[in-house]
């Protein structure tokens, strides 16, 4: 069995972006902190943390990091098609949707990653096998069609952008899209990763944490950007950021006069 090719790399507060690359392998990564930015040809991939992202083989892009004062810590399986033909009977993997929140799915990363450290060949097999059977419920016979994705996406996202301080709802972006809100909500987490709600709570964040100064209101400005209040504020910027933002704002160097 082809196991020698298998590899781990587990990386922490990547601040650098990576220039257009490509691997020979599947690059299946599970984001711990952070949010976790794939440019591919037609789509951005976005993978916050405790979820896994997928690109295929030959599949040309580059990880821009979306927030370089956090940076985003990672751990990437390469699998390559020969391992996955093994254990699939000569078939091979094609992944429509490419960020996937699965614990056990996740549980298996792990087990896979601990047992390929200890160099136990035999549990290694079996975990990897049962990775493989659990990944392959996410893959599509049929090559990935662009055609179905959201028309015009740049006039959606263009329109997040500069509305950030506005109450936006799912409905509102799916009028935008003219189709659906459930048509929209798929259609969007296929080209982003993201569900609208969350890449908007997203944006919203990133546009807020530069809004912070060292003597900045954060009641205000959770307010500005039309959170509930301030829990809902708080816990959003933590699941985003990694911290709170009244930590993050104790962190920051005053402005000399």
């Amino acid at each position: 069995m082809p196991l020698d090719n298998l590899e781990f790399l587990s990386i922490t507060d990547q601040a650098q972006d990576f220039p257009m690359h490509y691997h020979d392998t599947f690059c299946i990564s599970y984001v711990r902190s952070g949010i976790e930015q794939t440019q591919l040809q037609h789509q951005t991939l976005l993978c916050s943390a405790g979820a896994i992202s997928i690109t295929h083989p030959y599949e040309v892009h580059t990880t821009p990091v979306l927030d370089k004062d956090i940076g985003v810590s990672f751990d990437t399986l390469y699998l390559s098609n020969d391992v996955v033909k093994f254990f699939l009977n000569g078939k091979t993997l094609h992944f429509s949707e490419r960020v996937i929140h699965d614990n056990t799915l996740i549980r298996l990363f792990f087990q896979l990653k601990e047992a390929q450290e200890k160099h136990d060949l035999s549990i290694t097999e079996q975990y990897l096998k049962n990775f493989i059977r659990q990944l392959s419920l996410y893959s599509t016979v049929s090559a990935y069609q662009y055609d179905d994705c959201i028309r015009d996406f740049n006039t959606i996202t263009c329109y997040i952008e500069n509305n950030l301080t506005q109450k936006i709802s799912l409905e509102d972006l799916a009028k935008i899209a003219n189709i659906n809100k459930f048509s929209f909500t798929r259609k969007f987490r296929t080209e982003t990763g993201l569900t609208p709600i969350n890449y908007l709570l997203m944006k919203k964040i990133m546009a807020a944490k530069t809004a912070i100064q060292k003597n900045s209101e954060l009641t205000q400005i959770a307010y500005q950007y039309n959170f509930t209040d301030m829990a809902h504020f708080s816990r959003t910027f933590k699941r985003y950021i990694g911290i709170s933002p009244k930590v993050f704002q104790d962190r920051l160097i005053p402005v000399l006069k």
